[in-house]
Formats: C-alpha cells, sequence, structure tokens
C-alpha cells in the first residue's frame, strides 16, 4: 500500500516525484545507478583486512503491509562474521518503480526492537542521508563506524515515506517491528508497537573483518528457509553454528539463500521468487566471500508436476552454471515427502529417479553431495519422514530434522577459511542455538 504519512500530505497521497523532491530539499538525496551491486576484489596479498558478507536474506516480491509507508520498519539481523564497521543493501530487484528511503540508521540491538545506548549511527549513501533506490536495482551504503559481533544482533531500521504495492522483501523467519508514522529510524523500543512477519527493502550487511571469512550459501525453498522451526533452529543456522564451533581454517559464514515455495525450474505458474539460477548473481556472486554453494530444492516442482528428468537436468544447469562462476557447489537428495501435491504417486517416483541420480552422478556435476533424503527419511518407509523430524505437516522438518540435515553436510569437502588457520574455536551466537 502507499502510505501516506506526517509531511507528505493529508490529502491525495504523494507522488513518488514529489516524494523525492522534498527528500533531496530537506536532507540531500544519492540516486543510486541501476547497476547491481558487486563486492570488493580480494586483498591482492591475502589476509589483509576486507569487507566480507555477514549477513544476508533472499530477495522476494511481495504485497507491502498496511501503515508501513509513512512509517519505520526496524529489522535484527544476526551477523556471523565479526568487524568493526558496517555496510548494508538495500534492494528494489522486484520494484516496477524508483523506492525512496527517507533515512538509515544501524545499531546494536537488545535482541528486539530496543536499541543499545549510545550505538545508533546514521547511515550514508554518497554521502546522503536518503536515496532512490531504482526499478529493478540495488544499492550499497557507505561504510558506518559500528562494531559487529558475530551472532550478535543488530538492529537496522529504514523510513519509508512512499511504499508501492509489491515491495522487496524477505518473508519468513525473521525479526521484524514497525513504527508508527515518521521518520523513528533513532527512536526508542517504545516507538515500535508492531511486529512484522517479514524484512523489508534489506538484503545483505557486510562488515570490515581484519581477515577475510569465507562463506557457504545455502540456496533452496521453505527447507532451506526453516520453516517449521524457530530462528537458530534452520538447517544453515546449525550448520553455522558446526562451523564455528570447530573453529579455525573449517569455520565459514553460512549465508541464507532460501524463499518459501520457492523452485529450481521456470515454468507458466506462478512463482515464489525468482528460481535459482535467475537469482544466483544476487544471492552468491554479489556476497562478499562467498566461496561454497549448498543447493537444496526441488520439491515444489515435484508438486507441480515436473517430472525427474526435468529437476535432474535443472540440477546440471545450477552446478554447471555455478563452476564455471568459480564457486565450489554441493549438491542434495530431496528430503520425502507424502503431503498432498508433493506426495503423489507421481511425485514419490520423481523423487526417488532425482535422488537416485544425486547419489550415483551428482559429483561428476558438483563438488559433492549430501544426502539430506537419507537422513530424515522414515525407515519404516523412506517415501516419508520419521516422526520425529516431521514438524507436523509431513513436509516440513522440526527442529530435530534440522539438525539431522546439519548433521550430514561432510564439513570437511568445504573451502573453509585458510586465513583463521590456527584460531581456536568461537561460537557463533545465534538466538535458540
Amino acid at each position: 500500500m502507499i502510505g501516506n504519512g506526517p509531511g507528505w500530505g493529508t490529502g491525495r497521497l504523494p507522488s513518488v516525484l514529489a516524494v523525492l523532491v522534498a527528500l533531496s530539499c530537506s536532507v540531500g538525496l544519492a540516486v543510486a545507478t541501476g547497476e547491481s551491486y558487486r563486492p570488493v576484489a580480494a586483498a591482492a596479498d591475502g589476509c589483509r583486512p576486507t569487507w566480507i558478507s555477514a549477513w544476508q536474506a533472499a530477495a522476494q516480491p511481495g504485497p507491502a503491509l498496511p501503515g508501513l509507508g509513512g512509517a519505520t520498519v526496524r529489522m535484527v539481523v544476526h551477523p556471523q562474521v565479526t568487524g568493526s564497521q558496517v555496510r548494508l543493501r538495500l534492494s528494489n530487484a522486484h520494484g516496477s518503480t524508483p523506492l525512496a528511503v527517507g533515512a538509515v540508521t544501524a545499531a546494536r540491538s537488545d535482541g528486539a526492537a530496543g536499541l543499545v545506548l549510545g550505538t545508533a549511527r546514521p547511515v550514508p549513501f554518497g554521502g546522503q542521508q536518503a536515496v532512490v533506490i531504482p526499478a529493478g536495482g540495488e544499492v550499497v551504503s557507505d561504510a558506518v563506524p559500528l562494531v559487529a559481533e558475530a551472532g550478535g544482533p543488530l538492529a537496522v531500521s529504514l523510513f519509508l515515506p512512499v511504499v508501492p504495492p509489491v515491495l522487496t522483501q524477505h518473508v519468513a523467519m525473521q525479526n521484524s517491528y514497525l513504527s508508527g508514522r515518521g521518520d523513528a529510524t533513532f527512536g526508542d523500543a517504545g516507538a515500535f508497537g508492531e511486529r512484522m512477519p517479514s524484512s523489508v527493502v534489506l538484503t545483505g550487511v557486510d562488515v570490515f573483518a581484519p581477515r577475510p571469512v569465507n562463506a557457504v550459501v545455502a540456496v533452496g525453498d521453505s527447507i532451506t528457509d526453516g520453516m517449521g522451526a524457530l530462528p537458530g533452529q534452520t538447517w544453515p543456522d546449525v550448520l553455522s553454528g558446526r562451523l564455528a564451533d570447530a573453529g579455525g581454517a573449517t569455520r565459514m559464514a553460512v549465508l541464507g539463500a532460501g524463499i518459501s515455495g520457492n523452485r529450481l525450474l521456470a515454468d507458466d505458474g506462478p512463482q515464489q521468487g525468482d528460481v535459482p539460477l535467475s537469482r544466483f548473481d544476487r544471492d552468491v556472486t554479489a556476497a562478499s566471500g562467498a566461496t561454497d554453494v549448498v543447493l537444496h530444492i526441488g520439491t515444489n516442482d515435484l508438486a507441480a508436476g515436473r517430472s525427474g528428468a526435468d529437476v535432474v537436468a535443472g540440477l546440471q544447469r545450477y552446478a554447471e552454471h555455478a563452476r564455471a562462476a568459480g564457486k565450489r557447489v554441493f549438491l542434495t537428495t530431496v528430503t520425502p515427502s507424502l503431503a498432498g501435491p508433493h506426495g503423489t504417486p507421481a511425485a514419490v517416483a520423481a523423487r526417488a529417479e532425482i535422488n537416485a541420480w544425486v547419489r550415483e552422478h551428482g559429483g561428476a556435476y558438483a563438488d559433492g553431495v549430501f544426502d539430506f533424503a537419507a537422513a530424515v527419511a522414515d525407515p519404516a518407509n523412506p517415501a516419508r519422514l520419521a516422526p520425529e523430524f516431521d514438524a507436523g505437516d509431513g513436509l516440513h522438518l522440526s527442529a530435530a530434522g534440522y539438525h539431522a540435515l546439519a548433521a550430514v553436510v561432510d564439513t570437511t569437502q568445504l573451502t573453509g577459511s585458510p586465513c583463521l588457520a590456527g584460531d581456536p574455536p568461537a561460537r557463533v551466537l545465534v538466538a535458540n542455538r
């Protein structure tokens, strides 16, 4: 919805142009170009301080919530890398018109909507306190002097004077809050009276780390997004904890790129976000330090009637693309289900065909395979989830199920972070872990 907050008129809703003019007159405005954000190149001499992607969420289109226009949204995120500065990636990838962001702050969070006293910092873009993101574009902020600690919560607050009906966001597993009307980017917790089910516009947080920390990007659908579990219990979260506990060169950040309902293959039906190959540049290329990709997807394609051969061909294309881009890629088997269209006889047979190919031939296209299906299948009937791993709908996993998936990832096959060799284990504190 388009909002109409204080200072933006009381009759007809303001046009985007009027908002941009008002912003430019009052606080100065940076207008982003249409070019996609790309990470800074790695330091030539190896282990120098560098920018690292410490948190991200996959961009997807969704309706703007009522009340969002003219208000401030505060999102609490947990970066996985410690650093002395932060910068933010904002996205209008799914917008059809330019998006004005009136003000942005970053601060250390109390874990909810509250800010740690004295830590709030304005976040500029090209030296300006507001920015316009072009339709289909992304923008990265200037560097902000704010210490981020691995696992420690950060609060990012955005004032959005006007929002379109469809907004780039990430739905599920988010910890976000909405204020009343006006710019509350420096406001305390009392200004944020409403919880939100999604993050909006913010798709990445980079930190300036003393040494490079490599990352593995977890790409997939609702199983990767953690549907059915609490924040901190998804398989990417659990894998992140395993890597942090191991310490030294084994340690890596694990960046989320799961979208609930996502499919591997494009078709004429409704899609929940872009397919993984279409969003590869946003999910993987733009993530500073990303060296590895784990792809777990396919169940929604089977529910939509795609064949096992179709999905296998899609897995091959994705793996070939990732390796051509210089990334190490790992394929997984598709987790079992007898629920609704995911469990029809045709879907069950196609899933078995896909999983047999991944186990027998996936290694010829990828750098390794992880048998997610075997980790959570019911021994009495491998076509369905074991009861202890079932979140209750026959498709999504319980916390124990996500732990089981993370456990079968062979961390010795991952690239790791050579610059951290010799470091002791440093546990990343993830909520509810």
